[in-house]
């Protein structure tokens, strides 16, 4: 059954990197905490996104998500029987927008959104017996971002630019688990804390200075739950439930604000739901297949973020050998239609249709 447990990290990481309009890139998941003995994994993902739509001039808006890539490391260790610990590297936060076309004749064009972060967890778990489980620990977490604005949607606007300086602060996390190992059944409810980050913010209109200062952005508190149990021999249900409270996302510099009140971002909480299934073949191979759903909110959606919820399919396999596991895995996810929106109230100013993503991915884990 640890086989199939093992191919559950491919699977998460494709059917988050899926999510290629959005914010969201690593779930921040902690499932290495649950790893017997020492164990070291590498995970590394790609996704190809296709969001692209037209605008209400009637202009043909090419595909705005660029192509990207997503990494993690994480290690655990025993300290004694009751006491274990792990570190963990991952990008929890990210985007990737660019508008084709120009200022002066489409709505968007010309637009940009990029946004990284970088994140430094480190876990300690406390067993009580071997079915309850605590853990928590704290998130150091470094981000970054730099926004463009361009396009006739946004008026006087237009030309509009501003860079979000580096920026290092801290968050925590807990959590709870309950397992019976004899069905390989283990349920965890992880809470990772809001972390604020207080930006040195540098604003321009075209070649001319905005305004200058500071930024407070604060990337969203989220609840994640985490259950699989054994069903038959060799056989393995698995889900998760992700809450992500997207809505407490701002981002309002001083000089934009003061001319538009409704800030650059506005977004909403999130719930994304997994469902799956894992198989042990034999001594080597096993494999595994999960849905993924994020409901639809309001279509009118933020440029900068031109998704609205989604469906995806993964599968993903595991190869065992000695002490080394192999887990690989792809991921198809159909992106929700939205309509980009500018102004107070949200006015549409184009119509995205018909897109998807293609995501892959593989972790290398070690055990010694």
């Amino acid at each position: 059954m640890k086989h199939i447990i093992t191919a559950l990290g491919a699977l998460a990481m494709t059917t988050t990197l899926a999510q290629a309009g959005g914010i969201d890139r690593s779930g921040q998941d902690v499932g290495i905490l649950f790893e017997k003995g020492r164990t070291v994994e590498l995970s590394f993902g790609s996704v190809t996104p296709k969001v692209k739509g037209r605008d209400v001039l009637g202009n043909n808006i090419d595909n705005v998500a660029d192509s990207f890539l997503q990494g993690s490391l994480g290690f655990k260790a025993d300290i004694n029987d009751k006491l274990s610990y792990a570190l963990i590297i991952d990008s929890p936060f990210a985007a990737d927008i660019e508008y084709g076309g120009s200022p002066a004749s489409t709505m968007l064009g010309g637009t940009t959104a990029t946004a990284s972060s970088t994140a430094l967890t480190g876990l300690l778990r406390y067993k009580f017996d071997d079915r309850m489980s605590v853990y928590g620990g704290l998130r150091l977490q470094q981000a970054s971002a730099h926004i463009d604005l361009r396009g006739l949607a946004y008026g006087g606007l237009n030309g509009y630019s501003v860079d979000l300086g580096t920026d290092n602060k801290v968050g925590y996390v807990v959590g709870a688990a309950y397992e019976i190992p004899d069905i390989a059944l283990r349920v965890a409810l992880t809470y990772n804390s809001e972390i604020e980050h207080d930006f040195d913010t540098v604003e321009t209109v075209g070649p001319f200075p905005f305004g200058s200062g500071k930024t407070k952005v604060k990337t969203p508190q989220s609840v994640n739950l985490d259950f699989q149990s054994g069903v038959a021999k060799d056989t393995l249900i698995f889900g998760s439930i992700r809450w992500a409270d997207w809505s407490s996302f701002k981002l309002n510099p001083d000089s934009f604000t003061a001319v538009s009140p409704g800030g650059l971002i506005d977004l909403e909480d999130t719930v994304t739901y997994t469902l799956g299934i894992g198989r042990k073949f034999n001594e080597t191979w096993s494999g595994a297949f999960s849905l993924t759903y994020e409901d639809k909110a309001n279509p009118l959606v933020s440029p900068l973020a031109p998704t609205n919820g989604f469906f995806g399919a993964t599968i993903a396999g595991v190869y065992t050998k000695d002490n080394m596991k192999i887990s690989a895995g792809i991921n198809y996810t159909k992106l929700g239609d939205a309509k980009p929106e500018t102004g107070t109230p949200d006015v549409a100013r184009a119509n995205f249709t018909d897109n998807d993503a293609v995501g892959v991915g593989v972790k290398i884990a070690f055990t010694f």
